[in-house]
C-alpha cells in the first residue's frame, strides 16, 4: 500500500501538477485528472476533491470532502482541512519555521521547530494568504487575500491585514 501511495505521489509530481488549470478548454478532464490521482495518495475525509494546476501537497496532509486546493498553493505535511474549504490561488501554509533562540549557533544550524494548522469546515482562503505555523482557522471563517495569518481565528470570523486581524463576524 505504501509503495502504491509513493508512485502515485511521484507521478502527481512528475505530472498530473503541470495538467492545464480548470478554466482551460476540457479543463474538467484534466481536474478528473489530478484529483483521482491525489486521491491515491492523500488523507481524505471523504469524496469530491478539487485541486487546481500547480497546487503543491504532501501526503501527509488531510483534506475533507467538498474542498478545493488553489492554483500554485503550498500545502505541506501537518495540515488538516476541514469540509467545504475553498482556497484561492498562491495560498502557502507553513508547518515549520527555524529556530533562532541560540545566537551563537548559526540559524541555520539550529534546524526548525514543527506546528500542525488545522482549518476547519466551511473556510474561504482567498488568494495570496500566508498561514504560519500553529495557526488554527475556526469554522467558517474567512481570510481575505493577501492577509499573513499568524495567530488562530475563531469561528465565524472576517479576518484580513498583515497581520491578519478581525474585521468583523459572519
Amino acid at each position: 500500500m505504501k509503495l502504491i501511495k509513493l508512485i502515485s505521489y511521484f507521478i502527481y509530481l512528475a505530472l498530473s501538477i503541470h495538467l492545464p488549470a480548470n478554466y482551460r478548454p476540457l479543463g474538467h478532464i484534466f481536474r478528473s485528472i489530478r484529483n483521482a490521482n491525489a486521491k491515491l495518495f492523500l488523507n481524505m475525509h471523504g469524496g469530491k476533491l478539487n485541486i487546481e494546476k500547480g497546487a503543491k501537497i504532501s501526503p501527509d496532509i488531510k483534506v475533507g470532502k467538498n474542498s478545493m486546493l488553489g492554483e500554485n498553493s503550498r500545502i505541506y505535511g501537518g495540515v488538516s482541512l476541514g469540509e467545504n474549504v475553498l482556497m484561492g490561488p498562491d495560498v502557502k501554509i507553513y508547518t515549520r519555521n527555524h529556530v533562532i533562540a541560540d545566537r551563537a549557533i548559526p540559524i541555520l544550524e539550529q534546524g526548525d521547530n514543527f506546528k500542525p494548522v488545522t482549518i476547519g469546515d466551511d473556510v474561504w482562503i482567498g488568494a495570496n494568504v500566508i498561514i504560519l505555523p500553529g495557526v488554527s482557522i475556526g469554522s467558517g471563517s474567512v481570510i481575505g487575500a493577501g492577509s499573513v495569518v499568524t495567530k488562530s481565528v475563531p469561528e465565524y470570523k472576517v479576518v484580513c491585514g498583515n497581520p491578519a486581524i478581525i474585521k468583523s463576524s459572519r
